[in-house]
């Protein structure tokens, strides 16, 4: 295969993260439309590590590192939508224009 699919999924996924983290309204979404976004970039580490002229791992290095920033994200922000749930009862993003209690 050549780099080109690979680079054409990485685009389609990483519009579809960012078209779902800017126009949705619902937190749950909008986390998971940043973990799309962070896929895409995975798929291009790892894509242009294989595709150097001299293949080598840092590509896979760099994109477990960005998995593990990733599911930290994913656990503050989980943590942040349960506290602010509790506290409004609700997870609409356009609700948490302020943290004010």
């Amino acid at each position: 295969m050549a780099l080109q699919p690979f680079l054409a999924l990485a685009a389609i996924l990483f519009g579809l993260g960012l078209y779902g983290a800017l126009t949705k309204r619902n937190l749950i979404i909008v986390l998971i439309s940043i973990e799309m976004m962070l896929n895409a970039a995975n798929i291009n580490l790892v894509a242009f590590a294989h595709f150097l002229p001299k293949p080598n791992i840092e590509g896979q290095v760099y994109a477990l590192f960005n998995i593990a920033i990733a599911a930290a994200e994913v656990a503050v922000g989980l943590a942040i939508l349960l506290s602010f749930f509790r506290t409004r009862d609700t997870s609409d993003v356009r609700d948490m224009n302020s943290m004010k209690w």
